[in-house]
């Protein structure tokens, strides 16, 4: 009896030691970006990149320092406000999650990217565009889309040399992205030859633009460019229609270039004249684009926006710099981030010394029968 007891109780604690041997180390990844307000629909598409990255990540049962590793979303809501970006920033820094996805905007990005970096934490963006982003040399800031200096400087180049345009009128939105954008646009048109009629400035809470628009329509451009955002972009072109600038053409950077913007255009063929910039290669000419949006639209159907791929490439990046360094720890596997050279499902992610990607690409599209279609 006492040596079946022993043989009980052996086993017990090899199972025991099994089972604790088997348990999975939790790492938790951040993701911050407007999933309330006017801009949630951009939100909710990037952190459904990252939990379909976790999830796929999950899935392949990663093994890092000799632990198998189960990943956590830590997923927190800045609403495209720079005061609840860096609250938001402080929360993760105090979850001690291992990286971080976003955010979104420039001008939450920029403020919150102090915080990563004092904490200590890295973090990826695939949605933040504003160039100033990486002047400050943190460590802990990556981006892996084009910045807003390929993406202004591209939409002048079309505009100059493809359509032969001569007369622009800029709209921005006075965020970080919107100047950023429409002061490169500017300065490349102006060299490009254009002449620049008229500057307006609103704001991304916006909905009335008809007094900018009528001031605009006096000085007959050929082109308007806007850097602002979709929820403003939308109604611009309905009210452009009513003012009868209908042959006007229409200019913007990512902020613009979504399927939503068909929507709250609500059928104005101004949206037709729509010609904008996205930071990357168009799905078609993705590495992996065609199969993972198919996954993508299945989990998440009719969701999709820009960012999502940029976002779940993101989430990936992190992780390949933890396996490699062997560690979660951002104190030691955040020097292997400069060093990435990982295949993603967007284009080969490489960094420059500053956290910018290395040959970022850039894709211009237009709306057809109010889809959008690359141009090149």
């Amino acid at each position: 009896m006492q040596m079946k007891l022993k043989l009980t109780v052996a086993a017990a604690m090899a199972t025991l030691a099994g089972f604790a041997a088997a348990q999975d180390m939790v790492v938790k990844i951040g993701h911050v970006a407007p999933v309330s307000g006017a801009q949630a629909h951009y939100g909710k598409d990037n952190e459904n990149g990252v939990r379909m990255a976790i999830e796929d990540l999950n899935a392949q049962n990663v093994v890092i320092g000799g632990k198998k590793v189960k990943f956590e979303i830590v997923a927190e809501d800045d609403a495209a406000d720079p005061k609840q970006g860096t609250a938001a920033a402080q929360k993760l820094c105090d979850s001690k999650v291992a990286g971080v996805v976003g955010h979104l905007n420039s001008g939450t990005t920029i403020p919150a990217s102090k915080v990563y970096n004092d904490c200590g934490i890295p973090h990826v963006t695939g949605a933040a565009t504003n160039p100033n982003l990486t002047k400050p040399g943190y460590k802990t800031t990556y981006r892996i889309i084009a910045n807003d200096n390929a993406l202004g400087a591209g939409l002048a180049f079309y505009a100059a040399d493809a359509l032969k345009l001569k007369k622009v009128a800029i709209i921005d939105d006075r965020s970080a992205y919107g100047q950023g954008v429409a002061e490169v646009f500017k300065k490349t048109a102006l060299q490009k030859g254009m002449t620049v009629v008229d500057e307006q400035f609103t704001t991304d809470k916006a909905t009335d633009f008809m007094a900018i628009l009528t001031a605009i329509k006096a000085k007959n451009p050929d082109a308007i460019f806007f850097g602002g955002m979709d929820p403003q972009a939308g109604p611009m072109l309905r009210q452009m229609e009513q003012l009868g600038l209908s042959n006007v053409k229409y200019f913007g950077g990512d902020g613009i270039c979504t399927s939503e913007i068909a929507k709250l255009a609500a059928g104005a063929k101004t949206l037709g004249n729509v010609v904008c910039a996205e930071g990357g290669a168009s799905l078609e000419k993705m590495p992996g684009g065609k199969a993972w949006k198919a996954r993508y639209d299945a989990k998440y159907p009719g969701q999709f926006q820009v960012y999502s791929p940029y976002t779940y490439d993101a989430t990936f990046v992190l992780v390949d710099a933890m396996k490699r360094a062997k560690s979660a720890d951002p104190k030691v596997y955040t020097p292997e981030l400069i060093k990435t050279n990982y295949k993603g499902v967007t284009t080969t992610i490489a960094f420059e010394p500053n956290g910018e990607l290395k040959n970022p690409a850039i894709t211009l599209y237009v709306y057809k029968d109010g889809k959008k279609s690359p141009l090149n």
